[in-house]
């Protein structure tokens, strides 16, 4: 098999402090945020196409809610607001050309609030969070990736919900309740296949024929 290593930035390193901890420091809000990475970057937000508003990048205390500032970003394609402390997505109406929506390391419970891009969406890495349900992907119509390792997933059920994306590629679910219980039975990859066939790349790694047919078999 060949391995495909998704984005350094998806994984974030070690994963014994990969959980982000409780916000014990001032906040910023996103408007905030937009200004100081316009003035960092010399550009007009509005009219960026790839807009990062990470603490890392900005020196900036962490972003706890997704406000109504997002709206202006109508230009944007990739939104990078991984590594905050975000509770809820939100405030996404107006990102009429939003392709990539980059939420690893937050403190994420559901993806509910994807609506507003969900005819335009076709990546979605939300890694490093508390998703337990993935009640809602069913309406992304366009998603191609999911990435989302290290959260709660634990049921086939939230799996199965996948289904309905047509066009789903390239998914990653290791580090979940589900991935490590089906770990010992060590057949994790042909349970995934035998549920989306239509996948390419799991967990970094090219679905090969052998498996295809495994998972046939089951």
């Amino acid at each position: 098999v060949r391995v495909v290593s998704p984005p350094t930035a998806l994984f974030g390193g070690g994963g014994a402090a990969s959980r982000h901890p409780e916000p014990r420091w001032p906040m910023t809000s996103c408007k905030d945020a937009i200004k100081a990475w316009e003035t960092a970057q010399s550009v007009v937000a509005a009219e960026a196409e790839d807009v990062r508003l990470c603490p890392i990048a900005l020196q900036l205390p962490l972003i706890t809610k997704m406000d109504g500032a997002l709206g202006t970003l109508k230009s944007c394609k990739h939104l990078r607001l991984s590594t905050n402390a975000i509770d809820k997505i939100a405030n996404l109406n107006g990102l009429d050309n939003l392709e990539i929506l980059s939420l690893g390391r937050n403190s994420l419970k559901s993806i509910n609030g994807l609506d507003p891009v969900a005819d335009t969406l076709k990546q979605l890495w939300i890694s490093y969070n508390q998703i337990g349900s993935l009640a809602g992907v069913e309406k992304l119509s366009h998603l191609e990736v999911l990435f989302m390792s290290n959260n709660k997933i634990s049921s086939w059920a939230e799996v199965e919900r996948l289904a309905a994306c047509s066009n789903m590629r390239d998914l990653l679910l290791k580090g979940n309740p589900l991935c490590d219980a089906c770990a010992e039975a060590g057949d994790w990859r042909i349970q995934v296949v035998k549920r989306l066939p239509g996948l390419k790349t799991l967990d970094g790694v090219i679905i090969d024929d052998e498996e295809r047919e495994r998972a046939k078999e089951l």
